[in-house]
Parts: C-alpha cells; sequence; structure tokens
C-alpha cells in the first residue's frame, strides 16, 4: 500500500471511530439516568426544575399507584383504609341507628332530641340521642354549652337546679316544667348540634380513639361507643374502663398481638357481666342479640346489610 492511500485509510479508519464516539455519547444523554427509574418504581414523581413534576415522571407514578393503591411502603406499618373505621360518615350514621334501636327502639335517631323521661335507673332523666342524664353530669354539660351559644334559651332556668341534682336521682327545681321545656328545645338546631358535639366529645371521639389504638375495625369500636354510651367512661367495675380492664385479664387486644375476635367476646363477655349488677340493665339484648351476632358473624367492618333484634324488635339496615 502506497503512502497516499494508507493516509486515506488512515483517515477514513479514524472518521469512524469518532462517529462510533459520538453516537455512544448521544445514547448514553438519551437513556433515563438510575435515579429517575427509581423514582417511577417507587411512585415517586421526579422533580423538574422550579419543584414541578415531569410529565414523564408523574405519569409512571400514576401508572404504579393504579396497580396498587393500598399498597404498604416498605419501612412502615400498615394502618386502616381511610373511611373504614367508625368515624367514616357512613359507618357513624350506622352507630347512630344501631344505638337508637337500643335506647328508643327506633332506628330514626334524629327523632331523639326530644325524648326524655325517668326510666327509674338511678339516674334521674334520661334524654336526647344518646340518654344524658341529670344525675349522671353529662345533661348538665349538655345544657351548660347550649346555654353558652344561646343564652336565654328555655333551658337555662335549669342550670341551677340540674347543678343541684347532679349525682342523683333527684328531680327537685326540675319538675313539673322540665320535660316540656326540653321537648320544646329540641326543636331548636342550636339544642340539637349541642347534642350532637357533646355526644362526640364525651362518647364518639373517645370510643373510636380507644378502639384504634386497641387495633380495632369498626365493629370493636362500636361495641365500645355503645358501652361508654350506658356505662359511661369511668374506671370503676362497671364503667367503661372497669369493664375494658377486665376483658383484658381475658384476652389480649390486637394491638397486643391477640386475636380480634377472642377479644372482643371477652369484652362483651365482661360487658355482659356489668349489666346484670344493675337491675335497670339486666335485659342485655343488645349485646347478646344485636353485638353478639355480628361478631359470631366476623362482621368486623360493619358491612350491610345488617340484621338483629333488640328487645323483641327486629332491624334491617341494608
Amino acid at each position: 500500500m502506497n503512502s497516499t492511500v494508507r493516509r486515506f485509510w488512515l483517515a477514513g479508519t479514524a472518521g469512524v471511530v469518532v462517529l462510533a464516539l459520538l453516537v455512544f455519547a448521544l445514547v448514553k444523554l438519551a437513556a433515563p439516568s438510575p435515579g429517575v427509574a427509581s423514582a417511577a418504581v417507587d411512585g415517586s414523581p421526579s422533580a423538574a426544575p422550579g419543584g414541578e413534576a415531569t410529565p414523564t415522571a408523574t405519569a409512571s407514578a400514576s401508572a404504579s399507584a393504579s396497580v396498587s393503591p393500598h399498597a404498604t411502603p416498605r419501612g412502615t406499618k400498615a394502618t386502616v383504609p381511610a373511611g373504614a373505621g367508625l368515624d367514616s360518615p357512613a359507618k357513624k350514621e350506622i352507630a347512630m341507628k344501631l344505638v337508637s334501636s337500643a335506647e328508643n327502639s327506633s332506628l330514626n335517631w334524629r327523632a331523639q332530641y326530644k325524648y326524655i323521661e325517668d326510666i327509674g335507673d338511678g339516674r334521674g332523666y334520661t334524654g336526647g340521642i344518646i340518654g344524658f342524664c341529670s344525675g349522671t353530669h353529662d345533661m348538665l354539660e349538655l345544657v351548660e354549652l347550649y346555654t353558652k351559644r344561646k343564652p336565654g334559651n328555655v333551658l337555662a332556668k335549669y342550670l341551677p337546679a340540674l347543678r343541684a341534682v347532679d349525682g342523683s336521682d333527684s328531680h327537685a327545681g326540675l319538675d313539673p316544667g322540665y320535660p316540656a321545656d326540653w321537648a320544646a328545645a329540641a326543636k331548636d338546631s342550636a339544642f340539637q348540634q349541642a347534642q350532637n358535639d357533646e355526644r362526640d366529645r364525651g362518647y364518639f371521639i373517645p370510643a373510636v380513639r380507644q378502639g384504634k389504638a386497641d387495633g380495632l375495625r369498626a365493629l370493636g369500636q362500636f361495641i365500645y361507643y355503645d358501652a361508654i354510651v350506658m356505662h359511661g367512661p369511668g374506671s370503676d367495675p362497671v364503667s367503661f374502663g372497669g369493664i375494658r380492664a377486665a376483658a383484658l385479664r381475658k384476652a389480649k387486644t390486637p394491638a397486643q398481638g391477640g386475636d380480634e375476635y377472642a377479644y372482643l367476646m371477652a369484652f362483651l363477655d365482661a360487658r355482659k357481666a356489668a349489666m346484670l349488677t344493675e337491675e335497670a340493665h339486666e335485659n342485655t339484648d343488645r349485646v347478646d342479640t344485636e353485638q353478639r351476632v355480628f361478631l359470631k358473624a366476623r362482621n368486623f367492618t360493619l358491612a350491610t346489610p345488617l340484621r338483629w333484634s333488640v328487645y323483641g324488635d327486629s332491624y334491617v339496615i341494608n
């Protein structure tokens, strides 16, 4: 090969090598970096300059989420999906109907704002949507809240008497006009809202909070709520705290590694025992023919339809 040909051959070879290097560099620049690919797989959109997610990464994240919407990230503890507890609107409505069936023999719990009578249980007057009692302080707190929000209401004049009879079954200073004035106040939306708020503050929210802390689903949270409504939130043997303590001596909560079914059975056994110590509560239908029915069916989420009976009356929630 002469020198002229050799020069042309070397130049051509060098050009091919340079061209190959350029192609390789372009391919590397076009390929996604490992960090971006990892973000898309993890469901975290990659950020473009300025903090906005790039369309490609956002689409990848959306696709990942659609495959497993309830996936738990590695290294975190699984939690109950949002809305699955008793505090979701649909489940809370069910809870109100269940309590009303036992307290008022009706699923129409909103018709009970006006309810008031002395049922002879040693707690004085019982009234409203969950049975606020003149002898157990919660009726006093309710009327105080109502009066704070609406001074001069029809029940405000009974506050001195409610304070005086608190802790007893006395009607002193309440009769004869209190029941009629209670019914009149029940037409006032401010009084209705006060009942709702006191129910939630004193009973519903604490029950749901404790139920969730114990690892219980909607049924267990309701079982707690119904117990607090009837027995109160105290710690003596026939109050909610004492009943729960008795159950814990027999079984562990799910949060402690125990079985949900076994623990709730233990709780209902303890509650029934507490009910049987009081003549006014010796009928245990709300435990035996309502809550145990749901539990034996392992309906831990209170899924509808629900069928039960209380005090000889049958009910259905579809």
